[in-house]
């Protein structure tokens, strides 16, 4: 007998890199061998030199095709044994490793925007449907669109036992959300990816595209973000840490903004519930701030904070890899680890 495996990986194009995935059938029982593939195809290797090589670092149960199926996500290496430069995964390891006795915790906020027959689902064929504002959370045949594909992602995602905690409509027709962790930077972002696969799996199914676009439609929408939770152990303690994080996460807020999605000024604009992408400012219960407190975090005086700035088409490996180092070493720097 044998089983089905989905090899997953993430490509080279730039300036935000695509999903690719291929099958390969083994025997029961067998372990996930590495694998090939061509690189010239990815914008990841030159047509004279194209093999680039698949090294499963995540599987998880295919909750698409069933019985001991799998999905198997991969980091994508070169002949030489040494990581391709687009393999972010493997430059966030260090990182994890290095904060690791901190126990940073992330919890990522993935919004994407359903498109069909080259407009937002919702849209109408012609002109725009009412303003934004009675979407968000939704319910009803005029305020949501997309719940059955939502609905089956969701599904999806608990049945490959991956750590998806929520979902909701978000503010324009055809705009939604779904959020993975808490978990460790390397495995939020390990599903986070996997989460994305399905997502769009799933959609082809019923002729819909999901998009990461961060400003999927110019004017006056919100766009697309990932919003992105975290805290580390001593954050989860006290209140002093979370400010340190904070001025840490401004100092270095260019750096930032620079690894946080393509196209970050179309969305970060000062307005739909952002702060300007050139200005970094943080508050409680500030959704216009770069970085917000949560207002139950002040009152306990520990907690967690989310930074609003990531795109949704943001890489969550880069994203985590960031926001670990900026704020790990800035508490060890403080003494408050």
């Amino acid at each position: 007998m044998t089983y089905k495996a989905e090899y997953i990986w993430i490509d080279g194009t730039e300036p935000t890199a695509r999903l690719r995935s291929k099958t390969k059938i083994l025997p029961d029982g067998a372990d996930l061998p590495d694998w090939g593939f061509d690189g010239s195809s990815t914008n990841q290797a030159p047509g004279k030199n194209s093999d680039c090589v698949l090294k499963p670092v995540f599987s998880c149960p295919d909750p698409l095709r069933g019985g001991d199926h799998k999905l198997v996500l991969c980091e994508v290496y070169v002949p030489d044994g040494t990581p391709h430069p687009s393999n972010n995964r493997a430059k966030l390891l260090p990182v994890a490793e290095k904060w690791a006795a901190q126990e940073p915790w992330f919890g990522m906020e993935q919004e994407y925007t359903f498109f069909k027959d080259g407009r937002p689902l919702g849209f109408p064929e012609r002109g725009f449907p009412a303003p934004q504002g009675f979407y968000y959370c939704g319910v009803g045949a005029d305020e949501v669109f997309g719940r059955e594909i939502v609905e089956r992602h969701m599904d999806a995602c608990l049945a490959a036992g991956l750590n998806i905690s929520g979902i909701n409509a978000e503010v324009m027709p055809g705009q939604w959300e779904f959020q993975i962790g808490p978990g460790g930077p390397v495995e939020v972002a390990d599903q986070m990816w996997m989460a994305r696969w399905l997502l769009y799996r799933i959609a082809e199914d019923y002729g819909v595209a999901a998009t990461l676009a961060p400003k999927p439609v110019a004017g006056d929408w919100n766009g697309a973000g990932a919003h992105t939770n975290f805290s580390t152990k001593a954050m989860r303690e006290g209140y002093d840490p979370i400010i340190t994080a904070c001025e840490a996460l401004g100092a270095k807020a260019q750096e930032h903004i620079a690894g946080y999605g393509a196209d970050i000024e179309r969305r970060l604009t000062g307005m739909h519930e952002t702060a300007p992408w050139s200005e970094y400012s943080y508050g409680v219960a500030d959704r216009g701030a770069s970085v917000r407190i949560p207002w139950q975090v002040e009152v306990d005086k520990k907690g967690y904070i989310e930074d609003r700035r990531p795109n949704a088409n943001c890489d969550p490996y880069v994203v985590t890899r960031l926001i670990t180092d900026t704020c790990c070493s800035a508490l060890e720097r403080a003494g408050q680890v």
